[in-house]
């Protein structure tokens, strides 16, 4: 199935020679299966090197796997959630998309700077006059 191209969106089809797997064994709950089958599976892309992926959307990817991309830009998505092998590969292709459709998003619209409301102004004024009137009665008494 690693030889199946997985379609991310319209634009995106990662191809199936630039997707390895590799199965191990995997831990938890499963009996004498997890003993015997190896069921986890370890997906690697080679995702510095990937033709499919532009230059923003790889950039964008590799801050959002952090350690799960190696020095050398491969990253590995290990699935061992399920108990069959194939529950698992379907599991490793599908976060593996999930991720690049997060890291395609468009970035957010740039932040427009907004002065203080009149309300604010007006709140501000107000507690620095009460301030100064605290301060003043502080003062040493006017002679009379």
């Amino acid at each position: 199935m690693a030889s199946d191209p997985l379609y991310i969106n319209d634009n995106i089809v990662i191809a199936g020679w630039e997707l390895t797997e590799q199965f191990v064994l995997a831990g938890g709950p499963g009996g004498q299966n997890v003993n015997k089958v190896s069921t986890a599976v370890q997906l690697f892309y080679g995702i510095k090197a990937s033709p499919a992926l532009p230059e923003r959307v790889r950039n964008n990817a590799i801050k959002l796997a952090g350690r799960k991309v190696s020095k050398d830009g491969v990253l590995m998505i290990e699935a061992s959630r399920f108990r069959s092998q194939e529950r698992n590969r379907e599991d490793a292709r599908e976060r593996l998309k999930e991720l690049i459709l997060k890291a395609a998003e468009p970035p957010p619209p740039p932040r427009r700077k907004t002065g203080p409301t009149k309300g604010s102004i007006e709140r501000r004024l107000k507690e620095k006059t009460g301030r100064s009137e605290v301060k003043k009665m502080r003062g040493r008494p006017e002679n009379e």
